[in-house]
Order: C-alpha cells, then sequence, then structure tokens
C-alpha cells in the first residue's frame, strides 16, 4: 500500500507556478494550502486552500502551519526584497529579524538560507518546486524546433563567463550578450525588466525582428540553495527576448524550471528564437 503524501504548504509570491504547483497536488491528491504573500501572491489563490500572511509575520505563519498538520514547505513565486524599515512584523518575525538583516548584506541566497533554516529548525522539511512537479526541471537539448547556431553558441558560452562571475559574487542569474558584447546583467531588477532594458538600447548593438542577435542565459549561482529560488522562464520571459531582438534563450540543464514547457515550444517556434537546456561546464 502506497503511503499518503505529505500535506505540503506552497508559500506563495507572484507569479503563475505557485498556482501551478496547487494544480498538480490537485491532480495527484496530495493535501496541501498556500500561504499567499501579501503584496506579491495572485488573487486566483483564493481558489485553493489558502491563507494569507505578510512576509513578516513568521510566528503567526509557523503556528498555522503546525495546526495544519503541514510537513513539507516548498516557497514559489516572485518576492521583490522589501523595505526592511517598515516591513510588518509578529513576535516570530521579531526574533528572526536580526538573522535575516545580518544575512541580506551579504546577499539574497544568504538571506533565502535564513528562511530555509529558519523552517527546518521548527520540524518543516523544505522541498525544491522540482520535487514537487518534476517536469518544470528542464533537460538537456532543444524544446521546440529552432537550436542555437554558430554565434548563439559564442554568445552562450560570453554569457556562461559573465553569469559565473556574477553568481560567485551573489549578484544576479542571468545576462543578455549579442555579438560577443555584453548588453546586460541581471541584478535586482529581474530577468523582464533586464530584457525591457535591451530592447531600450541602440538598434545597431542589439538584435531586430528581422535581424536577430544575442542570447539571454540563466544559470543558478555556485552557491545557489537550489531548493529555492532557481532560474525560471515562461512564456513571458520569450515574448521579452524576441521584444530584444535575440535569437534565443538558454538555461542550464537540470539547473532552471520552464513553466508550461509545451506552450514555451510552441512559442518559441512562433517567435522564431531557440530555447535551449545547456551544460553547465565550459564542455557542455
Amino acid at each position: 500500500m502506497t503511503a499518503p503524501l505529505p500535506k505540503l504548504a506552497i508559500i506563495a509570491g507572484g507569479g503563475t507556478l505557485p498556482l501551478k504547483l496547487a494544480e498538480v497536488c490537485q491532480e495527484t491528491a496530495r493535501p496541501y494550502v498556500i500561504v499567499a504573500l501579501k503584496g506579491w501572491a495572485d488573487d486566483a489563490v483564493n481558489a485553493h486552500p489558502h491563507q494569507w500572511c505578510h512576509l513578516g509575520e513568521t510566528g503567526g505563519l509557523i503556528k498555522f502551519l503546525k495546526q495544519e498538520s503541514v510537513r513539507e514547505v516548498v516557497l514559489v513565486g516572485n518576492v521583490q526584497r522589501p523595505d526592511f524599515k517598515s516591513i510588518r512584523i509578529d513576535w516570530g518575525g521579531a526574533k528572526l529579524l536580526p538573522k535575516i538583516l545580518l544575512a541580506a548584506r551579504h546577499g539574497d541566497d544568504a538571506l533565502l538560507r535564513v528562511l530555509v533554516d529558519s523552517f527546518e529548525a521548527e520540524g518543516f522539511k523544505v522541498v525544491g518546486a522540482h520535487d514537487v512537479m518534476e517536469a518544470l526541471l528542464i533537460e538537456r537539448g532543444s524544446l521546440g524546433t529552432i537550436s542555437p547556431d554558430e554565434e548563439a553558441a559564442a554568445d552562450i558560452e560570453k554569457a556562461r563567463a559573465v553569469v559565473r562571475a556574477m553568481g560567485a559574487l551573489d549578484i544576479g542569474q542571468g545576462a543578455v550578450v549579442a555579438n560577443g558584447l555584453v548588453l546586460a546583467v541581471e541584478a535586482a531588477e529581474g530577468t523582464d525588466a533586464m530584457l525591457e532594458r535591451v530592447a531600450g538600447l541602440r538598434a545597431e548593438i542589439r538584435g531586430s525582428e528581422d535581424i536577430r542577435a544575442g542570447v539571454l542565459l540563466k544559470m543558478p549561482k555556485p552557491i545557489q540553495e537550489r531548493r529555492i529560488d532557481l532560474p525560471t522562464i515562461g512564456q513571458k520571459t520569450l515574448i521579452g527576448a524576441a521584444a530584444a531582438g535575440l535569437k534565443g534563450v538558454a538555461v542550464a540543464a537540470e539547473g532552471a524550471l520552464v513553466i508550461d514547457r509545451e506552450a514555451v515550444a510552441t512559442l518559441a517556434d512562433k517567435l522564431g528564437l531557440f530555447v535551449v537546456g545547456i551544460g553547465e561546464s565550459i564542455d557542455q
């Protein structure tokens, strides 16, 4: 007899990924509850078992999870770094805040590890989105019918070196390179805003709809806590890449998530872009 799946809490920021995981739980008859972070989570979570929570209400959150008999926790969705001076906190958040403030000085990955450690200290197992929905992880190779040409492959290698250097400093997970020129690197603004910046650059240094050039590469940081905040792409990423005149998008195979892979593959072909999973070493 198969053991029942442990109850899962989906700590939900913005975007569609938290809802996708909730749908997987429904399909697999897995007990779950969404903890929707106020200011970030989509109102669509109201269609699921849920509880709204401010980011700093750690004490109330832990109490709620234990009352709900939650055993596993997944942290997903977009959450921009808050203004710690104005964040609303409860007694649990007040106890955790000194650690958060100290970790925040060392970068986002250090900050996320504090959150993971706090959940584990309360007896919860922290899992990755890909542990809940295995199909989220991208494999090696192209998703659609288009593959990188030699110029794009060279830009991917240049971007790989850039992202590695950035990741070692806990700066970001993505970069855009066209014809060997670094057009943009991802920092706190996120991928979508970075692509908008590229689209606003002079036409002669980037691609266009008629003559595409350059790639977006997303890879985990060397110090990445891989249960949370893995690089993620979806249809919006492709729309931004197309608007920026890029040839395509490359991500680390087994190290990045793709939302709605079939829809992404179809859109990539429609837009004339490649989407490819690459190895994380220079010869892959």
